[in-house]
């Protein structure tokens, strides 16, 4: 069987690159391959229109690879010279990882197991309006449940409204109080979980048909719910147990120790886990925690958490554990690392880096004839260059002015636009972030994806997208 003979298409500035990778990659996976640079610097800005007018296609190619940013419809191309186009991955330094996967799709991470109670603190001060609002965006992040959280020695005499209204909006509620009265008027409008149950309150807890998440008297004595456990079976009420996850410095490692025992003792149980414990009364950014808590919870069999979302650094726990709890489950069920899955809860940092290397720099810098600004960074510097010199240090003020200094004057958008890349070239270098000018630095899920300086003055003027040159 002859071997696949690819054609890779690029830009000028992305050539010696390409052939950095292309050698050892096609060695290591066995084809042959031809490179053709159109005429234009900027790869990510080709159309599939002007590829069809620019490109040729030696004879012998079985198959054509585009950069990842290429807009338009690959079957014109196909139809046209009579082989298959593909996009590559939108960094060419990807190419090992996109053809290690030979073509196949990442998993979906559509399925897990455990349930999210997303609780709305101090839900009586709030409007209907702001009921529904917060319990809107705890939904679109990924809540199952809304959990309405009572304030302590009060009573909330609109807690039946509150449950019918969300009911009707199609929420499933659960109710975080002590109070017979307010547990009872939610439980009659419609809420299917109660938090919490102990000795204090299963005398009336027995009478109501509602599911209950049970937790210790003393928290440190699993044997302190026994009687509890007991009364409620002989009421034929479901309910779940809750060991306490308690905060670092006042029991953590003990507590978690207590869900092991928990899930010893109790197999067949179904068991939740206050997650917030943690992320709200830990400063740092919550991401991680929550990952490790959904591993504990999957490995264990925890069905369901409470999380909210009233600290900053933990503003967005509720998709955080969305995430998480998706990709513990496709790493315990398939028995692979969790790596290599999209990397969204990776968000301080990028998954990878790469590196042009300082000959590469030199050859960008040397094949520029534009006045076109390129800005790179790498190796503890910004590098910023075009056809007037080349300049680089940690410092993009001092960057900046040597430019000046040779350049001369730039128009305040120019110099606007020069401002804002070379800010994100110094966040990218800070933090250990991928840096590619004309585009968003990655953030993981909260990535918000960035038009172009490019694309925007095209817009402003009326420029067709396709450009002959750039």
């Amino acid at each position: 069987m002859s071997r696949e003979r690819i054609l890779f298409v690029t830009g000028r500035l992305a050539e010696p690159s390409l052939k950095e990778v292309l050698r050892p990659l096609a060695e290591r996976v066995d084809f042959e391959h031809e490179i053709s640079v159109l005429g234009i610097s900027v790869a990510a800005l080709m159309h599939v229109d002007w590829v069809k007018r620019k490109l040729v296609v030696p004879e012998g190619i079985t198959r054509v690879i585009l950069p990842g940013w290429c807009g338009g419809d690959l079957s014109l191309l196909s139809a046209q010279f009579g082989v298959p186009f593909s996009l590559g991955p939108k960094d060419l330094f990807d190419l090992p990882e996109f053809f290690g996967r030979g073509g196949r799709p990442p998993p979906s991470l559509v399925d897990y197991s455990i349930e999210i109670l997303a609780e709305i603190n101090h839900a009586p001060r709030l409007s209907a309006e702001g009921l529904f609002r917060q319990a809107d965006k705890y939904r679109q992040s990924g809540a199952d449940l809304i959990d309405l959280g009572c304030i302590p020695g009060e009573s909330w005499a609109g807690i039946a409204q509150a449950v019918k209204q969300l009911r009707s909006e199609g929420f499933r509620i659960s109710v975080d109080s002590f109070e017979q009265s307010e547990v009872e008027a939610a439980v009659e409008a419609g809420a299917e979980l109660v938090l919490s149950c102990n000795s204090s309150n299963v005398s009336w807890a027995c009478g109501l048909p509602v599911e209950f998440v049970v937790i210790p008297d003393e928290v440190r004595d699993l044997g302190s719910w026994d009687a509890t456990c007991a009364r409620l079976r002989e009421s034929n009420r479901i309910f779940r147990l809750d060991p306490v996850l308690e905060p670092i410095g006042f029991g953590f490692a003990a507590s978690l120790q207590r869900y092991y025992e928990t899930r010893r003792r109790y197999p067949a149980a179904s068991m939740m886990m206050g997650v917030g414990n943690l992320t709200e009364l830990t400063e740092v950014d919550s991401g991680g925690i929550n990952f490790l808590l959904a591993a504990i919870c999957e490995e264990l069999k925890i069905g369901s958490v409470l999380t909210t979302e009233v600290i900053n650094w933990g503003r967005t726990a509720v998709r955080e554990f969305d995430l998480a709890r998706r990709l513990v489950r496709h790493s315990i069920e398939n028995r692979v690392l969790p790596k290599h899955l999209g990397g969204q809860l990776v968000i301080l940092r990028d998954p990878r880096l790469h590196a042009v290397g300082e000959d590469g720099l030199r050859q960008i810098a040397s094949r520029l004839t534009d006045p076109n600004f390129r800005v790179l960074a790498e190796g503890g510097e910004i590098h910023l260059m075009n056809r007037d010199g080349y300049w680089h240090g940690s410092d993009p003020y001092e960057v900046f002015d040597r430019m000046i200094s040779t350049v001369g004057s730039l128009t305040a958008e120019h110099a606007f636009y020069l401002g804002m890349e070379l800010n994100k070239a110094r966040t990218a270098m800070t933090l250990g972030k991928q840096y590619i000018q004309d585009e968003s630095l990655r953030w993981g899920f909260l990535t918000v994806d960035e038009i172009s300086a490019l694309k925007r003055r095209k817009h402003r003027t009326g420029e067709s997208d396709v450009g002959e040159e750039q």
